[in-house]
């Protein structure tokens, strides 16, 4: 910084300290062979940065080009992912509405199933109690039929004398006497 200051104190000090001022001789002060020099410079480096920007331009040209492919191939690629999305979402939909469907189905056939398995079991539960009462009931009727016959056996022991007996046999062989 401090040698910027120095060159400025240089060029303010020069010419018998008059400091910077505006020459109006052109002749002197050089502004044609300045105007020369730049307007060649110009022309020069016209061609030379033309070509540069002309080789860069191409290049971001070609670039930008690709970029809108990529965009115009990433967008197809976007509808065809829309469209494919909106397809399985169809089939999800079907694949929920048919597996209400069978559940339905299903629920109403194990509770058809569960019904007939209470109807037989209600049924089996009626003929297996039947049969048990039929059972209780011979049961019964037989230890009625063994309580008579031993009492009448035991009642015939002590009533029936041997003169009774033999009139009971009497009668049983006349009965019998004339039908064998």
């Amino acid at each position: 910084m401090e040698n910027i200051i120095r060159i400025f104190k240089i060029f303010a000090e020069h010419k018998s300290n008059q400091g910077v001022s505006f020459n109006s001789n052109f002749l002197e002060a050089n502004v044609i062979n300045i105007v020369l020099l730049l307007s060649g410079l110009i022309y020069v480096l016209k061609q030379f940065l033309g070509s540069m920007l002309s080789i860069r331009q191409q290049k971001v040209l070609a670039a930008i080009q690709e970029s809108e492919e990529r965009l115009e191939q990433a967008n197809i690629r976007l509808a065809e992912s829309k469209k494919q999305l909106a397809q399985t979402q169809i089939v999800i939909l079907q694949i929920q509405q048919e597996a209400k469907i069978t559940a339905q189905k299903v629920r109403e056939s194990i509770l058809a199933q569960g019904k007939l398995d209470i109807e037989r079991l209600t049924a089996t539960g009626k003929s297996s109690i039947a049969t048990a009462e039929n059972q209780v009931r011979q049961q019964i009727q037989q230890q009625i039929t063994d309580l008579a016959i031993n009492k009448v056996s035991s009642r015939l022991q002590s009533q029936v004398t041997p003169t009774i007996q033999s009139k009971i046999i009497d009668n049983s062989i006349i009965q019998l006497g004339g039908k064998v």
